[in-house]
């Protein structure tokens, strides 16, 4: 599976700012103040003083190091101050007190820095668990059927938001789902740990693509009674590979058809989609299962709207089937990556969940 900011473009990646250890240049910041000011203070051709630049090597040392490090260079100031060889202008007891008490401020600043980043990375830590148990890694190979996907949550700082994807093996074949709940981020997310939780029983106990959305469909009732006011609903594409043969069942409910790539030619499934999952319609109205034919080397490509209704600065909308058409070389594996690259080119500020799940049908048996 491909996480944007680690395979794509680092999938996630914290900034600095938001919890991920300072750069490079944060760190040698103060010390190349330090450094800096006393060479030139050795010199001759400085005729300023120079001193109060010291004055920012404690708090500067705060955003980077620990407690000892941050006493050790508050004491290196204290010291280039008072040697007369270095020229500082002869400080006075004011200075120096001032400059001892922002440096013992600063060590206590960086004391409690570092109790608070341990309690954010243990909490983190517990979160990224939690949420990578609601949507794990998709396996490279289920059965018959070879994986690829993306994910990348629209809410900064979160693995999960309001897409939901997954692929099982069962008693009846493999079952792929992708969908879209209402809403995203993390408001969104125990409505797709509810869906996924359903899927997986309907994996292993029905027989058929309807017989699964129904299930489904029914769950997302049930919670949505539980709460006023809730009206909780999913777009869903499923997928129903035949346990022999080279054959695909795909019922879509309310969500937009898979792609076959097939050689160097896309298409877009003609669907007859049944009615969003969770408004208690799925075994009233459900929609049509088509029955795709699958080629050897034949690819299903599934997204989500964030891919879909992406749109650029003037206002049109990401042509996926279009731009795929110029993807048709790449391997499954390599896809995902390249329609990410593409898909931030084209929009600048995505601002929904992005999903992308490629399926490949190999009876050629396990690698």
């Amino acid at each position: 599976m491909v996480k944007p900011g680690k395979a794509v473009n680092g999938a996630y990646r914290r900034s600095w700012l938001r919890g991920a250890p300072p750069p490079r240049w944060v760190r040698v910041l103060p010390v190349l103040l330090l450094v800096g000011v006393g060479v030139a203070s050795l010199t001759d051709s400085v005729p300023v003083d120079i001193g109060f630049l010291l004055g920012a090597v404690s708090p500067l040392a705060v955003l980077a190091y620990g407690p000892l490090a941050t006493a050790l260079l508050g004491a290196a100031t204290i010291a280039l101050l008072t040697v007369p060889a270095f020229h500082l202008d002869r400080p006075g007891n004011t200075d120096l007190v001032t400059l001892g008490f922002v440096a013992t401020l600063s060590v206590f600043v960086s004391f409690v820095r570092g109790r608070r980043d341990e309690q954010l990375d243990l909490e983190r830590a517990v979160a990224e668990t939690a949420q990578r148990a609601i949507v794990p890694d998709v396996r490279r190979r289920v059965g018959p059927v070879r994986c690829a996907s993306l994910y990348r949550a629209a809410e900064a700082g979160t693995l999960v938001g309001g897409d939901f994807f997954d692929v099982r093996a069962g008693p009846y074949g493999v079952r792929a789902v992708l969908g879209d709940v209402q809403g995203h981020g993390l408001s969104a997310v125990a409505t797709v740990a509810s869906v996924l939780g359903a899927f997986r029983e309907a994996v292993l106990d029905d027989a058929d693509a309807e017989a699964v959305a129904a299930r489904l469909d029914r769950r997302l009732v049930v919670d949505s009674a539980r709460t006023e006011h809730a009206e909780l609903f999913a777009t869903a594409v499923l997928l129903d590979f035949a346990p022999h043969g080279r054959e695909v069942r795909v019922l879509a409910c309310g969500h937009p058809p898979p792609v076959l790539l097939r050689g160097g030619a896309v298409r877009t499934l003609d669907l007859d989609p049944g009615p969003p999952l969770g408004l208690g319609l799925a075994d009233v109205a459900p929609g049509t299962t088509a029955t795709v034919s699958l080629r050897p080397g034949d690819r299903l490509l599934l997204a989500s709207d964030g891919v879909l209704e992406a749109r650029d600065a003037s206002g049109a909308f990401y042509p996926f089937a279009a731009r795929l058409a110029r993807m048709t070389g790449l391997g499954p594996d390599e896809l995902p990556a390249a329609i990410w690259s593409d898909l931030s080119r084209f929009a600048a500020g995505i601002q929904d969940d992005v999903t992308l799940l490629i399926l490949t049908l190999d009876a050629s048996g396990p690698d």
